[in-house]
């Protein structure tokens, strides 16, 4: 597994690689759909722990359509992810949940290698949560949802010029990985066991 300094540009996942969220956003989901059967929302809550790199407004979608069997407009789908945004901007810029690793990696090295996010995190709250927890400095660029990432990393390289083979995307989740692999881009799994064994390169850690 090469060094990370070996490549040009890291492209970094946000929640469970920079920030410690995953719990919380589970959280999110409770608390916007709370006024539904609590075995519905825990089907949605796994699915949200199986696609953490796909964006909110997919996966209320996915609620309405798939578990609930209902059609859904797209002014609802936003109603819904205004509502889980709000919670999440109230829990999620206490700089203690950033995972003290990551931040000292990227504080090591973001002068030398450029670096960027994107996430499945909506893309205003993103930058929001970047800025009040000091850390956007550390970005040439910070892009989330609602475009998905697949997308995100190829409209990046193209508009960076970068190429993929000269790039690592960072993520902890199954989708992190294809968006990396479907765009030529190296992928290095990190801070989540079970896509240990289904990446071929794994991080344990920045040390």
């Amino acid at each position: 597994m090469k060094n990370l300094t070996y490549y040009k540009t890291i492209l970094w996942d946000f929640d469970g690689v920079i920030l410690d969220s995953v719990a919380i956003r589970d959280e999110g989901y409770w608390h916007t759909l709370k006024e539904y059967p609590r075995e519905q929302v825990q089907k949605l809550i796994r699915y949200q722990q199986l696609n953490g790199g796909i964006s909110r407004y997919v996966k209320f979608r996915y609620f309405y359509e798939e578990i609930l069997g209902k059609e859904i407009s797209d002014k609802k789908v936003n109603m819904f992810a205004k509502s889980f945004s709000d919670f999440m901007i109230e829990r999620l810029t206490n700089r203690e949940l950033l995972i003290e690793e990551t931040v000292w990696f990227i504080d090591k090295h973001y002068t030398t290698i450029p670096m960027h996010i994107v996430s499945g995190s909506d893309q205003e709250e993103l930058r929001y949560l970047c800025k009040k927890l000091g850390i956007d400095h550390y970005f040439k660029s910070i892009h989330g949802s609602p475009t998905p990432k697949i997308e995100l990393v190829e409209q990046l390289l193209t508009r960076e010029k970068y190429t993929p083979e000269d790039a690592v995307l960072i993520g902890d989740s199954i989708n992190d990985y294809d968006a990396a692999r479907l765009n030529g881009v190296h992928f290095y799994g990190y801070n989540n066991p079970d896509l240990k064994a289904r990446v071929e390169q794994y991080l344990n850690g920045f040390g």
